[in-house]
């Protein structure tokens, strides 16, 4: 396998002798400076459930990189748990984590001169964050998704982290006994692999795998079964065939392969992160995209599967029912792929799936053609004198798609989630919780445990909420997110007042604060920019870089 130019670069001529010397210390012999050198980012930490069986995924990667001719090279990047975080300022560094992972990769492998890079990530930022790098970076490179947990049982019910979260909602309101409360805390999450539901990280690994970036099947794969581990060595084994053949992540990310993306996120009722993440990846591919695209695509796609948080069922349910081929294999006959894409396995995403069988009969997990879930997309763009730059909300399960009622701001995720469990929201109210945007939060912090506690204390379906903030894919109901322009930057979202009427229409993709015009221009022009919250460190440096949510919060 011959060398390209990025590794020749640091082994050949007698001026490359001092390189040549440090790399025979970490295990290079004559012969092994004539193979490509391919970088191992390992996700691996015992952080968070996501990650912890990363690292045997890493070395089975790492044998099959060596076998099959090249020389692997492993270096470790950051993670942070998101479930962990959730609720606390510890949160604020869940985004910022995505550009640091980016940053690190791309560092890491722009450094070392390396041919390849294989990713292996499980939480949230992990996969985002990789894909940012291999955009920038545009050497062969293939994604690992760690794989998903396999779901808790108590009481005849499927668990998953936000299973929890809403019990809290669920005891606060005085309709879970506290034994039950406990028992579903110990009992949500069994061992290793990422959170289960059609959540952010197995939205992720979703549509990376529809956009030829991950092998076939691989994406709802559960992190304890042995095919995981397998599905690594192939992974490694394909991106060496990338190497020879030269096929790099600007071949496979395509406008068309973002299509397919967002197509399949739709089908499946993904995570509403995956607007902000895809936009992101697209600004670093230099594939145009906005978040108009999304509404396009969510106009003519339906919801084929009944996965949780709405749904019934978890990824490991879609697995078994044939996973993302089978739902990919409905949209391509259907006309809603473009089936010439090429991926790494240098097939097109067609001949990739061609053996797929479509959903077996006898399960309800992926859904007929003739019978979806929804008739369109679950994630919709919303607009209006509150959101002239968009907002997303997530309108799948929703039973109450228009709403007008009276505004409730708080400044801060805490101060809601507290009115919340001390009973002061009342039916028809809408929910505003600002000052938690890119620039604001800083970082941009998800709403999981308002919007949990909302549905536990039965306020769902009659309860609205918005935010310059984003939400867990574990989030539902009436919710708006991504609020754009943000309150921190004068955004007409930090111009809402007590008892506000707010209008949320979703068949009208409409976000309107009932106030005129002259009124609304008043308030801007009385508004004063807030002090940062933070000066110092990762968090103020994020705050300065970061951009709009509407542009996918991207910092360079």
């Amino acid at each position: 396998m011959p060398l390209n130019q990025h590794s020749r670069a640091i082994t050949e001529g007698d001026q490359r002798a001092p390189n040549r010397a440090m790399l025979r210390a970490v295990g290079f012999g004559d012969a092994d400076f004539a193979k490509p050198i391919i970088g191992i980012a390992n996700g691996y930490s015992t952080i968070t459930p996501c990650n912890a069986g990363l690292d045997v995924l890493a070395h089975r990667a790492e044998a099959a990189i060596r076998a099959g001719g090249g020389m692997p090279q492993m270096f470790g990047t950051i993670t942070v748990s998101d479930g962990i975080s959730m609720g606390t300022e510890g949160m604020k560094y869940s985004l910022v984590s995505r550009e640091v992972i980016a940053d690190a990769i791309e560092t890491a492998c722009g450094a070392q001169s390396m041919d390849g890079v294989i990713a292996v990530g499980g939480c949230d930022k992990n996969m985002p964050g990789a894909m940012i790098a291999m955009a920038r970076l545009n050497i062969p490179a293939v994604f690992v998704y760690g794989g998903t947990i396999k779901p808790g049982h108590h009481g005849g019910h499927d668990l998953t982290v936000v299973s929890v979260f809403e019990a809290v909602g669920q005891h606060a309101a005085g309709k879970l006994p506290r034994a039950e409360f406990e028992a579903v805390e110990r009992k949500a999450c069994p061992g290793a692999g990422s959170c289960g539901g059609m959540f952010t990280a197995n939205t992720m690994s979703s549509v990376f795998e529809a956009m030829g970036m991950s092998l076939p099947g691989s994406s709802t794969m559960a992190a304890e079964d042995a095919e995981k581990a397998e599905s690594a060595a192939q992974s490694a084994d394909a991106l060496l065939e990338c190497v020879r053949r030269g096929i790099t992540p600007g071949k496979v990310l395509t406008r068309q392969a973002f299509e397919n993306g967002i197509a399949v996120c739709m089908a499946l009722g993904g995570s509403t992160n995956a607007v902000l993440h895809l936009l992101a990846i697209a600004h670093a591919a230099g594939v145009p995209l906005v978040l108009d695209d999304f509404e396009r695509i969510r106009a003519r796609v339906p919801v084929l599967c009944d996965l949780k948080p709405s749904g019934r069922f978890v990824a490991t349910d879609l697995h078994h029912a044939g996973g993302v081929p089978a739902v990919m294999k409905i949209l391509l006959e259907h006309g809603l792929l473009h089936g010439d894409c090429l991926t790494v396995t240098g097939r097109t995403l067609a001949e990739n799936i061609a053996g797929a069988g479509g959903a077996p009969a006898g399960q309800e997990v992926i859904r007929p053609w003739e019978r979806p879930m929804y008739a369109e997309g679950h994630l919709a763009v919303l607009r209006g004198n509150l959101a002239p730059d968009g907002a997303v909300a997530k309108i799948s399960g929703v039973k109450t798609p228009r709403m007008s009622g009276p505004a409730r701001v708080f400044e801060s995720e805490e101060e809601c989630l507290a009115a919340i469990l001390g009973g002061k929201i009342r039916a028809g109210d809408v929910l505003v919780i600002r000052s938690e945007g890119p620039i604001g939060g800083p970082g941009m912090r998800e709403m999981l445990a308002p919007t949990a506690a909302i549905i536990g204390a039965g306020l769902g379906d009659s309860v609205g909420l918005i935010t310059d903030g984003r939400f867990s894919g574990g989030t539902y109901g009436m919710v708006v997110g991504h609020v754009a322009p943000e309150a921190a930057v004068g955004g007409p979202i930090g111009l809402v007042r007590e008892g506000d009427t707010i209008t949320i229409d979703a068949p009208q993709r409409l976000l309107q604060l009932e106030i005129d015009d002259t009124e609304l221009a008043q308030r801007r022009a009385e508004w004063t920019a807030p002090t940062p919250r933070y000066t110092r460190g990762v968090l103020a440096k994020y705050a300065k870089l970061v951009s709009s949510a509407s542009r996918g919060a991207v910092t360079d």
